[in-house]
């Protein structure tokens, strides 16, 4: 009795490398990030906008990194849990 061979699988593996590929941008953490590039006056409105919408306590909103651009321009992402419970 001979074993049948074996199913191409390079549809399979193309699908795994371009799925492979799009999750490697996003952490697995579960934490929602949202990046900005504000002046300093409106970063400082939209982080706190985060926060009263999504309160820290609750949703482990946290800013997780920030930069001063030329112009006085705040880059910054802030990351939150995706729900409260």
């Amino acid at each position: 009795m001979r074993t049948p061979t074996r199913p191409p699988l390079d549809g399979l593996k193309k699908r795994l490398d371009q799925s492979r590929a799009e999750n490697a941008r996003m952490p697995r953490d579960g934490f929602l990030r949202e990046t900005f590039v504000l002046p300093r006056s409106d970063a400082r409105k939209k982080a706190k906008e985060w926060f009263d919408r999504w309160p820290k306590q609750a949703y482990w909103t946290s800013i997780e990194s920030w930069f001063e651009r030329p112009g006085d321009v705040i880059e910054f992402t802030i990351r939150r849990l995706p729900s409260s419970d």
